[in-house]
């Protein structure tokens, strides 16, 4: 733990900076690529793929996080970052606890929104669509994958639920190490698993110059195929 005097010297040093920095006078030019009906993939899926490996080959840390959003019955939202697992021909899949805020929130509504910022790339992706649970057998099988910590940790914690301090969590992980110190076989929580989110929407947004920024969208249309439009920015 930092010590008062410490503190105060951070304290200081932020204050200082805060104090020679206007937000009003922040400014970006977007000038690094362009985004039009004509260099971009019919299928949105195929776009988002194209976009992704770019960003993995880019020095955006985390490249797969994306803002998951969602809201309760009466339209109070939430958002939080989650890390995307598995990008499917017709959906983007993660894994959480089922009973955690999020959890609760998609069996109450199913309609989400994610999004994509890579910021080094000057883009954006977003999606829009209905979420559902995986199948067991999918979620127990990407479980088992996972680092035993990341395992045992699924185990530790009820997600949102309010706790008296860490010490109760890492009091509760050192036992369940001295468990399953001799096995590797950790069991899936009942309560952990996958999603899928099925988009009927997608927006990439490409920065540039003069806040003209490149906005093109996808919809689904009345055959399921998806219509592509510009938006203005």
């Amino acid at each position: 733990m930092l010590n008062p005097s410490r503190m105060d010297q951070i304290t200081k040093r932020t204050t200082e900076r805060a104090g020679r920095l206007s937000l009003e006078e922040l400014r970006q030019e977007y000038r690094r690529d362009r985004l039009d009906e004509t260099n971009c993939d019919s299928n949105p899926f195929r776009q988002f793929e194209l976009w992704l490996k770019e960003a993995q080959v880019s020095e955006i840390k985390e490249p797969t996080a994306m803002t998951l959003s969602t809201s309760t019955p009466d339209g109070r939202p939430s958002a939080r970052i989650v890390l995307l697992k598995e990008l499917e021909e017709n959906g983007f899949v993660f894994y959480t606890n089922y009973q955690s805020r999020k959890g609760r929130e998609i069996s109450a509504n199913p309609y989400v929104a994610l999004t994509f910022y890579w910021g080094v790339l000057e883009r954006q992706v977003r999606v829009e669509g209905q979420v559902a649970p995986v199948s067991r057998e999918k979620s127990e099988t990407y479980f088992r994958k996972r680092p035993k910590g990341s395992r045992l940790g699924a185990l530790v914690s009820n997600q949102s639920e309010v706790v008296p301090g860490r010490a109760t969590l890492e009091a509760k992980l050192a036992e369940l190490e001295r468990t399953y110190e001799s096995t590797d076989q950790v069991p899936v929580p009942a309560h952990w698993g996958g999603y899928r989110v099925t988009p009927d929407m997608f927006e990439f947004w490409q920065g540039r110059p003069n806040r003209l920024h490149d906005r093109l969208i996808y919809k689904r249309g009345s055959q399921a195929e998806w219509l592509l439009e510009r938006l203005s920015p």
